[in-house]
Order: structure tokens, then C-alpha cells, then sequence
């Protein structure tokens, strides 16, 4: 049988990545440029993001043909994410696939980058079945969705504010640690004890699957503006170690909890903050007594990537649930079929 190949284009955010995968979710390439120019800024600008996408993507594409060994002409289907993120960089992915599919004669399928981020434990995992249980943890986003099959799903938690990645973020702007905050709090914390200092875990209520972080944001805040700058240096590890606990403990609380009462056996974890260490090890700590299945992506597939935008749109090319070239990007925040 001749292999089908799907070319993907992610650049919702602020990483210009094209991959190519086959429909039995073999990865021949997968090319991501990661735009270091914002990290002086503190946080992602949006017009320099969309000028980046502009600058790299064709670069991009040029190098995942070349590693893949794959020519344009063996291409069956172009993906690409339409949302969520930055209107702008989604529409320079959106419109150079377009004008690919086109050019090409082959179909264009849209794919949500959140999905994008649950199926990339399908790269590692292909066999891999629905039902399971997602917590879905990146940027601006933590929701918590049942999925009965691949493309019928339910969030059934969500964050009423801050996400954990904004989170991870801003308690690392408070500290000067530097940005994207979540791996480097990663680091420091596992040299610290998570115990140290007890900050609030928002929305701790029985039977409620919601998420709030963003009065952790302001109780650190307070902390730090009460101790000196000796105090601070001299405990720091200790005091990322216990912000992190407050994340991570409340997002394994939630999930294990919804798992266990609704008989989950399968948990996939997905999204940026699925790379984080010490959630991964509370995670699997939690389900000592639940035993069920817990499915983690690679760390180099945990961030934004164009190969879980492939993976994502394997199942919507064998179904032929194809896009129209008049397909538009738009940037509501969420999990959904697009």
C-alpha cells in the first residue's frame, strides 16, 4: 500500500513548525524555529511573532522535505492549526497552506492546536484508544475533557482565569527568572522543598473540576514583597518548589478525582506544562490506587509543534472531513472540532 503522507504547519503561538507524518503516525520531520527575539520582552509580541512566520516558515518547509526525503509531489493532504492563538501568526500558517493545498491539488484539513497537543500521545503511542481523560495544560489554556471517542469530547473543567502555564509565567516574573517561566522554575524546584511555604490552591472544592491560578499569582506577590532580598536569594529553590506544589498538586487532585469517580482507566496528559518534571512524578504517585493508564508525550513533542498537528488530522483525512480553501483562522480560546 502506498504510504500517504500529510505535510503539517503549526505557527500559532510563537514557534514556525512544519512536519511531515504518515496516516499510521510515523514522523519523518518535524521542524520547529522558536522565536528567541521575544524573550527580552518578557512575554510573546504579537507583530514581531506574525513578521517571524512570516520570515521562516518556507525555511522551515524546505528543511523538513530535505530531512524526510520526502518531495512536495508525495504530499496527500496539507494541516494546519486555525486556532486557538495570535490571529496574526495563525493567519501567515492559514494562508501558506492554503496556497500549498492549492498549488498542490491536494486537500486542506483544519486542526485545533489543542487537540493538536491531546494527539500528540498518538506519535508515541499510535494503538492508543479513546475513552480516556485529557488535562490539557499550555499557555493560556487548562481544561480538563472527557473524550468518548476521537472526535466526540466534553470539557468538564476549565480555568475561570489564569491558566497554570501563565502561572508558571508570572511567578517566574516576579522572581526575575526570566522567560518562558515554566522550565526554569522546573529546575530550580528540584532543588527545593515544595513544602516550604503553603500557598493557596483556588477552587480545592469536592465534585468541582475547575481551575483558578491566578490568586497564586498574587499571593506570591505578597510573599515576596514582605522578605528581604537576602531571604529571597537565599530560599529561592524552596520558594518555586512550593509555587509549583500549589500548581501541580491541584491539577493531579482535579483530574485523578474525576478519573476515579467516573471510572477512567486511560489519562492522557498534554501541552506545554506536560513537560514539567515534578508534575509527571505527582501524577503517576496519585495513581497508585486508580492504576489507571497515564499517557505523557515525548518532551520534545510537549511544546508547540507541527507534528501533533499532523497526528490530529490523520483521523479527519482517512474520514475525508476535509477544509475549504475560504477556511479563515480565528482565535476563541479552547478545545474543539474546527
Amino acid at each position: 500500500m502506498k504510504n500517504e503522507y500529510i505535510l503539517a504547519i503549526e505557527s500559532s503561538c510563537d514557534d514556525t513548525s512544519i512536519a511531515i507524518i504518515d496516516t499510521n503516525y510515523k514522523l519523518y520531520a518535524n521542524i520547529i524555529s522558536s522565536q528567541l527575539a521575544h524573550n527580552d520582552f518578557g512575554g510573546v509580541v504579537p507583530e514581531l511573532a506574525s513578521r517571524l512566520h512570516l520570515k521562516n516558515i518556507s525555511y522551515c518547509m524546505d528543511m523538513a522535505l530535505q530531512e524526510s526525503q520526502i518531495n512536495l509531489e508525495e504530499i496527500s493532504a496539507i494541516a494546519v492549526s486555525i486556532n486557538p492563538g495570535l490571529i496574526g501568526s495563525l493567519l501567515v500558517g492559514t494562508s501558506f497552506a492554503k496556497g500549498l493545498a492549492w498549488s498542490l491539488g491536494v486537500p486542506l484539513i483544519s486542526v485545533n492546536h489543542m487537540l493538536g497537543h491531546v494527539f500528540a500521545n498518538k506519535i508515541a503511542n499510535p494503538d492508543l484508544q479513546a475513552p480516556w481523560l485529557a488535562l490539557v495544560i499550555s499557555g493560556g489554556h487548562t481544561e480538563l475533557v472527557e473524550f468518548e471517542s476521537e472526535s466526540k469530547f466534553q470539557i468538564v473543567g476549565n480555568t475561570v482565569d489564569d491558566a497554570a502555564g501563565e502561572a508558571f509565567d508570572k511567578i517566574a516574573k516576579i522572581l526575575n527568572l526570566g522567560y518562558p517561566g515554566g522550565p526554569v522554575i522546573d529546575k530550580l524546584a528540584k532543588e527545593g522543598d515544595p513544602n516550604f511555604h503553603k500557598f493557596p490552591q483556588a477552587m480545592n472544592i469536592k465534585d468541582n473540576y475547575n481551575f483558578s491560578f491566578s490568586g497564586l499569582k498574587t499571593s506570591v506577590l505578597q510573599y515576596i514583597g514582605k522578605q528581604s532580598d537576602e531571604f529571597i536569594q537565599l530560599h529561592l529553590n524552596d520558594i518555586v518548589a512550593s509555587a509549583q506544589h500549589a500548581i501541580v498538586s491541584i491539577l493531579v487532585k482535579k483530574t485523578i478525582a474525576y478519573a476515579t469517580k467516573n471510572n477512567i482507566k486511560k489519562i492522557i496528559v498534554a501541552g506545554g506544562v506536560s513537560a514539567n518534571s515534578y508534575l509527571r512524578e505527582q501524577m503517576q504517585a496519585a495513581n497508585k490506587k486508580l492504576k489507571a493508564d497515564i499517557y505523557f508525550p515525548p518532551i520534545k513533542l510537549c511544546m508547540d509543534n507541527a507534528a501533533m498537528i499532523g497526528a490530529a488530522a490523520i483521523r479527519k483525512y482517512l474520514n475525508k472531513e476535509f477544509a475549504k480553501l475560504d477556511l479563515n483562522a480565528f482565535s476563541t480560546k479552547g478545545i474543539k472540532e474546527v
